[in-house]
């Protein structure tokens, strides 16, 4: 059987051209900061481990850990190896997608080797994602879903609007009704204040709403006119930022949206690009015809 080979050829300055808009071409993955370190807190008690027991045990955990983050948002993992016990969990935020949250859990394990080592309990909160985990037999002086654990206030600003206490408190009122009907998880803004709040995976839906309440009240005493803060309790956090003009279009509401409007975009630019190349083959084949 014969076989014919069809070949075009394109001007140099389509070829540069198609190039430019390859090169140009938005990435699928935008650019996040979920994996920044917010803070870390070590147990001061610490393993010798001669036997490399517990770094063996710690090991398998986060990889048990890794191997669900893909897959969940909230996982709580045991991991026993030669008579040694670690006990944990890892929570992503509730707004980021599934390869992000693996990518956070991923950078977790990494940060606790690194800034926890041979720590018998520890806690490391990044942007995106948090872990919890201690030794079997490590007793910590304070389980209470509203232990406090971490605050970051902005900067004070006494020129903002004299009404930015009573937005930012509205949108409180929002966020403590919304993180309890939104199965733990809430972002969302009102007027010019962006909050944000999520409680632990397993916590009751009345043990959440009191966790992030006194987030709330820690927010409104010791932040005062500060229009950022941030507070971490051991079973919730809250999140708000005021913007005196106004929180812009892609920060409004639960952010997981962002994801399907990258991939609309990705989707056109694409579509544009080999729809341009298809021109050119019709019209470089229309030329052969014509000779």
């Amino acid at each position: 059987m014969d076989s014919t080979l069809i070949s075009f050829s394109l001007p140099s300055n389509s070829l540069l051209l198609i190039l430019h808009l390859a090169l140009f071409l938005p990435s699928v993955r935008p650019f996040s900061d979920y994996s920044t370190l917010v803070y870390k807190n070590c147990a001061s008690q610490t393993f010798t481990d001669p036997t490399k027991s517990y770094t063996q045990t710690l090991s398998a955990f986060f990889h048990e850990l890794l191997a669900h983050s893909s897959q969940s948002k909230f996982f709580k993992a045991v991991e026993i190896y030669n008579e040694m016990a670690i006990s944990g969990l890892f929570q992503c935020r509730g707004d980021i997608n599934d390869e992000e949250c693996y990518d956070c859990v991923n950078a977790l394990s990494q940060i606790s080797n690194s800034l926890c080592s041979q720590s018998m309990a520890a806690r490391v909160q990044l942007l995106g994602c948090y872990t919890h985990y201690e030794a079997d037999g490590f007793h910590q002086t304070s389980t209470s879903k509203t232990n406090f654990l971490f605050k970051n206030c902005g900067k004070p600003d006494d020129e903002v609007a004299v009404s930015f206490a009573e937005i930012r408190d509205a949108a409180f009122a929002a966020m403590e009704s919304g993180v309890v009907s939104g199965n733990g998880f809430y972002s969302s803004s009102y007027d010019k204040v962006q909050v944000m709040a999520q409680c632990e995976g397993d916590l009751r839906d009345c043990d959440c709403g009191e966790c992030v309440s006194s987030a709330v009240q820690i927010a409104q005493e010791e932040c005062g006119s500060s229009v950022a803060g941030e507070i971490y309790f051991d079973k919730c956090f809250m999140s708000y930022s005021y913007s005196p003009d106004g929180i812009p279009e892609n920060r409004r509401g639960k952010n997981n949206n962002s994801t399907k409007t990258t991939a609309i975009v990705v989707g056109g630019a694409a579509a544009i690009f080999f729809g341009f190349i298809f021109f050119l083959f019709i019209k470089s084949w229309g030329k052969k015809g014509d000779d």
